[in-house]
């Protein structure tokens, strides 16, 4: 390193043995190596937006992906076993816990809608959860649930059967909903709020559907219901678990109409759903001094509830506390285990998951 005085050259350059050349030297180097570092800072700011700008992208890419993933409401969660393990009592640190959330995405009600046996048990069940339990179920649960709702209006569309059943559990979700949207802020509902008043204006849409049905008369030249013999039509019509079925049935035909005010007809039907304790609480005479079996059946809807029957129903082994579709395998120990399974209730099923 040159000192003051001495003589120092550089290719190119030749400096006076003064204190100013060196001075200038000085001035020159600092300056090209501020040069070279504010270049260098810069490629490295640059460098780190790059990379800044490449994170925000990937997470915004995954967010976007999740959030599509998300936003189709048709997709349905679907579960490799199509049982699941409850019991009563469990809490998150037990082995078992289950919340009815979880239970309604692993039970496959999708494809439970498709067999007519247990049709009216899943619809019975949504109407049941449109009631009280729609904020215990977590978001996909819940999205599940709008899933399996638009497959049975769609269903009814087509076969243009069950529609005043779906018709009142459409207006019961609705009015819940209704109830729930007014309560924005105190976390009753998962999900933004715009989401579900969309999903109320769509429940909306499809009661206007289900109002507009035209049931069109098949074309078939055969053999009809009026045609058979009365004792095979009363026969059929005292199958009918519904007295609003028979009123229909009654309107359908003026011969028809006579049968649907039998009166022994109205009495199996009270004797069917209610005990005759409730029977006699609600006697209604006619003006011939008789019972009014049909009155006293609508009183009696009115004050007590149905005997609820289905074709087929949710099972519970009572051996291993496994809860799954009659038919459904699952791994249970027992010797038997058919005698270990008890049916039950849409009610029930929802009583299992209140700890």
């Amino acid at each position: 390193m040159p000192f003051l005085g001495q003589d120092w050259r550089s290719p190119g350059q030749s400096w006076v043995k003064t204190a100013d050349g060196w001075k200038r030297f000085l001035d020159e180097k600092s300056g090209s190596f501020v040069s070279d570092l504010s270049s260098y800072c810069s490629k490295e700011v640059y460098n780190k937006e790059n990379l800044f700008n490449s994170l925000n992208y990937d997470v915004a890419a995954k967010k976007r992906k999740k959030d599509m993933l998300n936003s189709k409401t048709k997709t349905q969660y679907f579960h490799q076993e199509k049982w699941i393990y409850v019991h009563k009592g469990s809490t998150k640190e037990r082995h078992g816990y289950c919340t009815l959330g979880e239970a309604f995405n692993r039970l496959d009600f999708s494809t439970a809608i498709l067999d007519s046996r247990r049709f009216n048990y899943v619809v019975r069940l949504l109407e049941l959860i449109a009631k009280s339990q729609l904020t215990s179920l977590s978001g996909i649960a819940q999205k599940n649930f709008m899933n399996i709702l638009e497959k049975v209006v769609l269903k009814v569309l087509e076969d243009q059967q069950n529609i005043r059943l779906i018709r009142e559990l459409l207006q019961t979700l609705y009015t819940s909903l209704c109830t729930l949207v007014q309560r924005v802020g105190k976390s009753v509902l998962v999900g933004n709020i715009n989401m579900w008043v969309y999903r109320m204006e769509t429940i909306l849409h499809w009661q206007q559907q289900l109002n507009n049905i035209q049931i069109t008369r098949p074309a078939f030249k055969g053999l009809t219901f009026t045609d058979l013999p009365l004792c095979l039509q009363l026969n059929i019509m005292q199958r009918l678990s519904d007295g609003r079925d028979l009123v229909s049935l009654g309107q359908a035909a003026p011969d028809l109409h006579v049968l649907s005010e039998d009166r022994l007809l109205w009495k199996k039907l009270c004797q069917y759903h209610f005990s005759e304790r409730q029977i006699r609480r609600r006697l209604i005479l006619s003006d011939k001094g008789q019972l009014d079996w049909k009155k006293m059946y609508f009183k009696l809807v009115r004050c007590y509830p149905r005997k609820e029957q289905y074709g087929d129903t949710l099972q519970l082994c009572r051996h291993c506390h496994i809860l799954s579709w009659k038919g459904t395998d699952h791994p249970c120990t027992a010797n038997n285990p058919e005698s270990c399974s008890v049916s039950l209730s849409p009610q029930d099923f929802i009583n299992l998951f209140k700890f």
